[in-house]
């Protein structure tokens, strides 16, 4: 992995702690309650068993709209919080999801709650509390102490949309692991390797870069190119095949690194439907790409698109771009078609990152291609990030 600059941790945590903080200031939120461990990651820096407890409610903080975070962590664990100076108090987390608690889910949800009022009262907060998940078992017990509960992920997805410049080298460093992976994806691709086999290069790179997980399984050959979204499975790629991939990587820090692109398998020549849905894919996202500078809206991207044929419609990509961090995140920039039903305008802004999509595979074709670039917004347009090269024998 070639070296770059490595973020300033303290001064990133601040950062973000500040971001969250003044997001519930300017919604008159006293404190927030994380279970998400991305927005855990993001508030305080602490972080265990990220994947884990995605599915397991074990380990929650307490963000308050001044000072710092108590993290209530998982049995025996407490010493990973150690040195985190976003972090005043470290307390044993109370588990009462039905996996924790079973048929006493109901009393340790009481004590849980009881746990979260007395920290409110230790960090002199008021009771208007913003959650990010929480099922109703909990959300009745929080009620009997006269918590009043608001929606979180809004004050997180906002927090989290611009980048400093120390997040900016730790995305820089994920993507510099992702890249790694894909180089060496590369490298081995021969006909008779399967797609599982191909796809474990990158999990094994990015994990010796100190990469964290990888969240999709999205890498298909041949006709399981079209349509996208299958995964990752056992069959052996042949010579001549596409070989389509997005890497949705969490790599160092925990940032992502959400690039695709598009490997033609063996030595010899591509196809001339090869070439052009290759071609089409390259266009649209050189399309699209001067589209996201700051102050564009999301209303005038969509309208000013690249138009997809009537042909590769029905098996468009689900968004034109996203935005990323920690994770996809806010915004979602969705095609045309989809707008009416679940668009929403807004303006981008310089620091914001983000990734434009490109799926081309015409409805019952035989192949497809992913391609995907990850971007910084800037008053200029779009920095690029991913700086991975396209592939030379389909372009």
């Amino acid at each position: 992995m070639s070296t770059t600059e490595r973020p300033d941790l303290p001064r990133m945590r601040r950062y973000r702690l500040e971001r969250v903080q003044a997001a519930l200031r300017a919604r008159g939120y006293d404190a927030c309650l994380l279970y998400d461990p991305v927005n855990i990651r993001y508030a305080t820096d602490s972080r265990n068993m990220a994947v884990w407890t995605m599915h397991n409610a074990v380990r929650f903080a307490i963000v308050p709209a001044e000072g710092h975070a108590i993290v209530f962590e998982f049995h025996g664990a407490r010493h990973l919080n150690d040195g985190l100076d976003t972090v005043c108090d470290v307390r044993p987390a109370v588990g009462w999801d039905f996996f924790s608690a079973g048929s006493r889910q109901h009393e340790m949800a009481g004590h849980w709650a009881t746990s979260v009022a007395e920290a409110l009262a230790d960090l002199t907060c008021g009771r208007r509390l913003a959650v990010d998940q929480l099922s109703p078992v909990g959300t009745a017990a929080l009620a009997r102490h006269d918590i009043d509960l608001f929606e979180a992920r809004e004050v997180m997805e906002t927090a989290r949309l611009i980048k400093s410049a120390d997040e900016l080298a730790a995305m820089r460093r994920a993507i510099a692991a992702a890249e790694a992976g894909m180089a060496r994806m590369r490298s081995v691709l021969a006909p008779g390797i399967t797609e599982n086999e191909l796809w474990s290069h990158l999990h094994q790179v990015n994990i010796a870069h100190g990469g964290e997980w990888i969240e999709t399984r999205l890498l298909t050959s041949g006709p399981r190119t079209n349509p996208w979204f299958q995964e990752a499975g056992d069959r052996v790629i042949e010579a001549g095949d596409l070989v389509s991939f997005d890497t949705d990587l969490i790599g160092p820090y925990g940032y992502c690194a959400d690039i695709s692109r598009c490997f033609l398998c063996g030595d010899g020549a591509a196809r001339d439907d090869q070439h052009r849905l290759y071609a089409m894919a390259v266009e649209q996202i050189a399309h699209n790409l001067p589209l996201f500078r700051a102050g564009a809206g999301i209303r005038d991207i969509v309208e000013r698109a690249y138009v997809l044929p009537a042909a590769f419609a029905p098996n468009r990509y689900s968004c034109i771009a996203h935005g990323v961090g920690l994770c996809d995140e806010y915004p979602l920039i969705p095609y045309p078609q989809e707008f009416a039903r679940f668009g929403y305008d807004d303006e981008l802004r310089a620091g914001m990152t983000l990734c434009v999509e490109s799926y081309i595979g015409a409805a019952g074709g035989r192949e497809g291609v992913k391609l995907e670039q990850q971007i910084l917004v800037t008053p200029d347009g779009p920095e690029l990030l991913s700086r991975f090269p396209f592939e030379p024998a389909l372009l």
